[in-house]
C-alpha cells in the first residue's frame, strides 16, 4: 500500500492491517482462469522496422501455436522494433536462400525473421528459424529450438530473445513469468498466479478467502515469497513452484509484510511489527537468525535489495510523510533518498543497480516514476492516477506496474527508453501487484 496512512493503520485490526502494504484489497471479482491480454495502449516512436514472417510447416507438422505470431508480438512489446502487418508482405519465405532481399529493401525492413516447423520423430517439434540483415542481406543468427507440444509458446518466447538479443545486445526477457494477485471466482477469493511475460499459460500457486499480497521471486526463479492472511493473521511464506510446498517462514503478531530476497536468495528482508513498531528485518532462511536492521518509531515497510546485496531501500514516513531510505545489508543509520515531493514509496532498484522506480504522488495521482540510485534525475514512467506496484524486468528495459483501466485494476508495461505502453489486461475482475521474474537460463 502507499503508507501516507500507514501510523493510523497501525492502531487497527490485522484484517485492516494488510492495506499497508498494498492499495487495493476490496472488491475483488472475477474468473482467475481467464489469461492476461495484451493491449497497445501507446505509440512506438523510432522502433526498427522488422518482418517476421510466417513459419512455414513441414513433413506433416501441424503446430497449435503461431510461432511468427508470437514472435513478433513479443519483440512488439519491448518497444523497441515494429513488426510488418502480415497484410503488407507480398512474399513469405521459409528460407534463406528463398528470399528475395531486394523485395524487403523496398520495403524499408531494416531486419526479417523466417523459419519452419517440422514434427520430431520423439514427439514434439523443432523450430529452424534465421535473422537477416536486410540492408547487407547477410544472415545474422540461425538455430533450432526443440519444444514439446505444449511448449510451443515459450520456445517461440525463446527464439525473441535470441533475435532481440542478437539485434540489441541486451538479453530477452519474454521466456521470463510474471507473478500477480487477483481475485478468484465470484466468492471473492484471491489467488496468487503466474503467467508468460505475454499473459498466457497462467497457472494458480495459491488461492484462499483471506487476501495474498505482495509476491517475490526467488533469484533463481524457483520459489516466491508472498503474505498470506489465512486465519486472518499475516504471515509470510515461501513457495517452491515445482513441487508446490511452502513453508512459513514469518508469522509474529501484527504485521508481517514486504518480503524480497536478497540476490543469492539465502536471506529474506520483511517488515514486520513483533517489537511494536514496523522494522525491516532480514531473516537467515537456512540458519532462521533474524536480524533487525532499522529501529525507528516510524513505519519502515517495502524493503528491497541492491543488486550486488550491499544495502536495501525502504520507505519510511519518520520524516512526517513516506519517503525513500537507504540501509546497509548489515543495519546502521538509514539514510534518506528522496527529497522531490512529499510522497515516495514502493522503491525498487533497476537490475544494474544504477537506477530506482517507485510511485510518487503529485497533485493527488499517484503515478510510477524511475531516478537514479539518488533518488535524482527523476523521470515519469505512467500515466495513470493510481498506479503502483512498479517492477523492473531483468533487464532492466522495462517496467511492470498496476494501474486502473475504467475502474478495474490491470497491469500495464512500459519501455522505459520510449513513449510505448501495452496494458496486460484481463475478461473481468481485479489483478494488481505485479512481480517480473528474474531471466531463466
Amino acid at each position: 500500500m502507499h503508507p501516507d496512512t500507514m501510523r493510523a493503520h497501525t492502531m487497527r485490526s490485522s484484517a485492516i492491517l494488510a492495506t499497508l502494504f498494498s492499495l487495493l484489497l476490496c472488491a475483488l471479482a472475477g474468473n482467475a482462469a481467464a489469461k492476461l491480454t495484451i493491449e497497445i495502449t501507446g505509440g512506438v516512436e523510432g522502433a526498427q522496422p522488422i518482418a517476421v514472417v510466417p513459419f512455414g510447416n513441414v513433413d506433416g507438422a501441424k503446430p497449435d501455436v503461431d510461432i511468427a505470431a508470437v514472435v513478433g508480438a513479443d519483440l512488439a512489446r519491448s518497444g523497441k522494433f515494429k513488426p510488418m502487418p502480415r497484410r503488407e508482405m507480398l512474399m513469405t519465405p521459409h528460407r534463406e536462400e528463398d528470399v528475395d532481399i531486394r523485395e524487403w529493401q523496398l520495403l524499408a525492413m531494416n531486419s526479417l525473421v523466417v523459419g519452419e516447423v517440422s514434427p520430431k520423430t520423439s514427439g514434439g517439434y523443432d523450430i529452424r528459424f534465421e535473422l537477416i540483415d536486410v540492408f547487407s542481406g547477410k544472415k545474422l543468427l540461425a538455430g533450432t529450438v526443440s519444444s514439446t507440444t505444449k511448449g510451443l509458446r515459450n520456445a517461440a518466447h525463446r527464439i525473441a530473445d535470441k533475435v532481440y538479443e542478437d539485434l540489441t545486445g541486451e538479453p530477452g526477457v519474454f521466456a521470463t513469468r510474471i507473478a500477480y494477485v487477483t481475485s478468484a471466482g465470484a466468492a471473492g477469493r484471491v489467488a496468487l498466479r503466474v503467467a508468460d511475460s505475454d499473459g498466457y499459460n497462467a497457472q494458480t500457486i495459491v488461492d484462499s478467502a483471506e487476501p495474498i499480497m505482495a509476491p517475490a521471486w526467488s533469484p533463481e526463479g524457483n520459489r516466491l515469497a508472498y503474505v498470506s492472511f489465512e486465519g486472518r493473521q499475516s504471515a509470510i511464506y515461501v513457495q517452491d513452484l515445482s513441487s508446490g510446498r511452502r513453508e512459513r517462514v514469518a508469522s509474529y503478531q501484527g504485521i508481517n509484510g514486504s518480503p524480497a530476497f536478497s540476490p543469492d536468495g539465502s536471506k529474506l528482508a520483511m517488515s514486520l511489527s513483533k517489537g511494536g513498531n514496523a522494522d525491516i528485518y532480514v531473516l537467515d532462511l537456512a540458519t532462521r537468525q533474524l536480524i533487525q536492521l532499522t529501529d525507528h518509531y516510524a513505519i519502515d515497510t517495502e524493503p528491497a535489495w541492491a543488486p550486488n546485496g550491499s544495502n536495501l531501500v525502504f520507505t519510511s514516513d519518520r520524516g512526517g510523510k513516506p519517503q525513500i531510505y537507504r540501509v546497509g545489508a548489515a543495519g546502521g543509520p538509514a539514510q534518506r533518498v528522496t527529497f522531490q515531493g512529499d510522497y515516495n514509496a514502493d522503491a525498487s532498484y533497476s537490475p544494474d543497480g544504477n537506477a530506482l522506480t517507485m510511485v510518487t504522488r503529485e497533485g493527488g495521482r499517484f503515478r510510477v516514476v524511475m531516478t537514479d540510485a539518488n533518488g535524482d534525475s527523476r523521470r515519469y514512467i505512467s500515466s495513470g492516477s493510481l498506479d503502483e506496484s512498479p517492477s523492473f524486468a531483468p533487464n532492466g528495459n522495462m517496467i511492470i506496474y498496476a494501474t486502473q483501466n475504467n475502474g478495474r485494476g490491470v497491469l500495464a508495461a512500459t519501455p522505459v527508453s520510449s513513449g510505448a505502453s501495452h496494458r496486460l489486461s484481463r475478461d473481468a475482475g481485479e489483478v494488481r501487484e505485479p512481480a517480473w521474474s528474474p531471466l531463466f537460463r
